[in-house]
């Protein structure tokens, strides 16, 4: 089953909380689109920086490759597994450009579906931003000190195996 990591976006002008209908959900595991297609799947979800990133670091292999005399069969091979690369790691490509637009990682959740897991996540965030609002109580303090039950020596019958008798010698 699908894991989702849930990003609340940063609170806009005149908002006191944020909206849920902006929370973004990143399933962990491999993007089939972003493993054929992965240019255009970076343009879609707006990872301008990590788009530029791919494509230098794709001129550059391709360069070097190029300069090595690589045949058609290895650049075909570099090509899939940079594609393999991206198709495994766009989640983390997408949790990373949330980071740093200042989205906050709030919880992870579990769902077969996006919808499913949205559902599961708002039912137990509902009671909880409610739990933050109002005042909290404090704690039970501790007892004031600690009294440690009494020591008792076991009685010769318990010890069991190869260990010597605590009153025989070695």
């Amino acid at each position: 089953m699908p894991t989702y990591t849930v990003h609340e976006p940063p609170l806009r002008k005149n908002e006191s909380a944020p909206d849920p209908v902006r929370f973004v959900f990143v399933r962990d595991g491999f993007y089939f689109w972003a493993f054929l297609l992965a240019p255009l799947w970076l343009l879609v979800h707006r990872l301008w920086l990590v788009f530029i990133l791919y494509l230098i670091i794709d001129a550059l292999i391709g360069a070097g490759l190029y300069f090595a005399g690589a045949s058609a069969a290895v650049k075909f091979a570099v090509g899939f597994l940079i594609a393999l690369l991206v198709g495994l790691e766009a989640g983390t490509l997408r949790r990373w450009t949330l980071s740093r637009r200042k989205w906050k990682t709030v919880g992870a959740v579990i769902g077969e579906t996006r919808e499913l897991a949205e559902r599961r996540f708002f039912a137990a965030w509902q009671p909880r931003a409610a739990d933050e609002s109002t005042p909290a109580t404090p704690p039970p303090s501790p007892p004031a000190t600690y009294v440690a039950p009494p020591r008792r020596d076991p009685p010769a019958s318990d010890i069991i195996g190869l260990f010597p008798e605590p009153e025989n010698p070695r």
